[in-house]
């Protein structure tokens, strides 16, 4: 079903027009899966028959089948879900992806397997986020110099990985030397026999 609405702002939020591609006409359209969350699913328009397989270190371009517009001023994030990052090990490579307001094409999503074991791509399974956002265009000017601050040019690291106060007391913290007693030779053999049964 079509709708005479333009994309742009409504009472809800934001409206964004969406086509739906042959390939794409039989999934329900990206959804948000609770009243809080961020992004909407973008689900796989993958031939139920032909599943994709993303091998370990590979990467792959999966089709939504969907076409978006969206409104000047926004643009649309394509992000990782962190479901499939934690137990499989894919994600998002050029995370996050920009769809920009004046782009038409179909919105494809990069996988990349990190992990250790083949993963299965099935149509309908829901491979990213899409998050809308507001855009800021900067205007670029040329200055002789820029301003000086605390920091200047530090960066990559330059603040150090944890607290000041807890960087204070790893210095002076000195680590405790404990003697470990020599072991009897009773409790060498027993270890031995507990180690040759957990080998078998």
């Amino acid at each position: 079903m079509t709708t005479a609405r333009r994309p742009g702002k409504s009472g809800a939020g934001v409206r964004v027009g969406v086509v739906r591609l042959a390939h794409g006409r039989s999934l329900p359209l990206p959804a948000y899966q609770t009243k809080g969350a961020a992004g909407l699913d973008l689900l796989a328009a993958l031939d139920v028959q032909a599943p994709m397989t993303l091998a370990p270190g590979a990467r792959v371009l999966v089709p939504t089948g969907l076409i978006i517009e969206l409104p000047p001023g926004y643009e649309a994030q394509v992000r990782p879900r962190s479901g499939l990052a934690l137990n499989y090990g894919v994600t998002v490579l050029n995370s996050p992806g920009t769809i920009d307001c004046d782009y038409r094409g179909e919105v494809r999503v990069i996988l990349a397997n990190l992990g250790q074991a083949p993963f299965e791509i099935r149509r309908g399974e829901r491979i990213a986020q899409l998050v809308v956002s507001p855009v800021t265009h900067a205007e670029l000017i040329e200055v002789i110099a820029v301003t000086e601050t605390a920091r200047g040019a530090g960066g990559f690291g330059s603040t150090g990985k944890s607290g000041a106060k807890e960087n204070e007391r790893s210095r002076k913290a000195v680590p405790e030397k404990k003697s470990i007693p020599s072991p009897a030779s009773g409790s060498k053999k027993t270890r031995s026999a507990k180690a040759g049964a957990r080998n078998r």
